[in-house]
């Protein structure tokens, strides 16, 4: 499956879904790794099959093994810190001060620039909604160069993504109640 095939896939209610993920896939103010990266990062991030397979199919061979390796495990560990971090901020008291006693080594060693990896867990927090974390990484990528447009371009890779997830996984749970009917 690729992102043509997975274009394909989306209803024309969701047109602007289609364009949007086209355009998306040839945005140019990310490096290739940074694009790909966004894309495997944030598909992984959406939980949907059919999207995770139709990304890592298009976006997969743009990166080294290392980078996919390393945008995994974006999606990865965010899916942990992110439900962890957002505890922390939203319940607020004494958590913020205790250390969180939990196992986040590839954070400091991804395997690829840490400016990279910290964009692909950004992307991958807007995804899960961990404002705690938004702000961290967000903080993170500009203090390493990237500009305001870069990090926009990650965040709208995430949200085009994670909306034809939901739109997809949609579309067959009405087509199930449908068959049900």
């Amino acid at each position: 499956m690729s992102i043509e095939s997975l274009k394909a896939r989306i209803p024309d209610y969701a047109k602007d879904l289609r364009l949007n993920l086209g355009s998306l896939a040839n945005e140019t103010v990310l490096t290739q790794q940074q694009l790909a990266g966004s894309f495997v990062a944030s598909a992984l991030a959406s939980r949907n099959e059919i999207v995770s397979q139709a990304v890592l199919a298009e976006f997969g061979p743009k990166l080294s093994p290392e980078a996919l390796d390393a945008a995994k495990a974006a999606a990865s560990i965010m899916g942990m810190n992110n439900i962890y971090y957002r505890f922390v901020h939203l319940v607020g008291g004494d958590y913020g001060n205790l250390p969180a006693r939990l196992r986040m080594n590839v954070i400091g060693k991804p395997g690829v620039d840490k400016v990279d990896f910290e964009l692909w867990s950004l992307a991958v927090s807007a995804i899960n909604g961990c404002g705690m974390c938004l702000e961290s990484h967000e903080k993170t990528v500009r203090a390493h160069g990237l500009t305001t447009e870069q990090v926009q371009a990650a965040v709208r890779i995430a949200a085009v993504v994670h909306a034809v997830a939901a739109t997809i996984e949609g579309e067959e749970s009405a087509a199930t109640i449908a068959q049900a009917a």
